[in-house]
């Protein structure tokens, strides 16, 4: 929510809406792997686990970096041009593949709902899992609409425009690293 936030502030409502899908994307595959019960074999690998979450991780803190690194330019989203929406569905689609703590909800969350004295399980896992991402599209939605009219109140002081890189790539700095540490006690 806070990369969708971050993105929504930084670049705009397209941009963040565009970012919602990509997470939504990548959430669909934490989904579909549950169904198939892979998600059991990840969470089952304490190597394998890390691996993706440190690779969540550096992932966010390399966007943060980046956005440090990037020119001061006061409306840069809007004075360079249209804002690269195929890079921000991709990246959404990254960020949500890597967040291993997805995968732990849908494989926690989805099999309290799952009738397991009927057929399909399978296609019951995908159905609840797609109804949860449904809902999160709206919700993801209303956040980022609600960051773009935030940032555009923000773009239109006077201190925000010189700080706004180095908000948003703290924002994303912090998130992986609080992907990092976090989570280290898992059971």
């Amino acid at each position: 929510m806070l990369y969708i936030v971050a993105r929504s502030i930084d670049q705009g409502r397209r941009t963040g809406l565009v970012s919602v899908l990509g997470v939504e994307l990548g959430n669909s595959v934490h989904v579909a792997a549950a169904a198939l019960g892979l998600s059991a074999i990840l969470l089952a690998s304490t190597l394998a686990f890390s691996i993706v979450k440190y690779a969540g991780a550096a992932y966010l803190v390399y966007l943060g970096i980046r956005t440090l690194l990037r020119p001061a330019v006061p409306g840069l989203a809007q004075a360079g041009g249209p804002p690269d929406l195929r890079r921000a569905f991709s990246q959404g689609i990254v960020v949500a593949v890597l967040n291993p703590r997805t995968a732990l909800f849908f494989l926690a969350f989805l099999p309290q709902f799952v009738d397991l004295t009927r057929e399909h399980v399978s296609q019951q896992f995908l159905l609840l899992g797609f109804l949860f991402i449904g809902m999160a599209l709206i919700t993801d939605s209303l956040y980022a609409l609600l960051s773009n009219a935030a940032g555009s109140w923000l773009r239109r002081s006077t201190w925000f425009p010189r700080f706004q890189r180095y908000f948003t790539g703290a924002v994303y700095i912090c998130l992986g690293v609080v992907s990092a540490v976090s989570g280290t006690g898992r059971q």
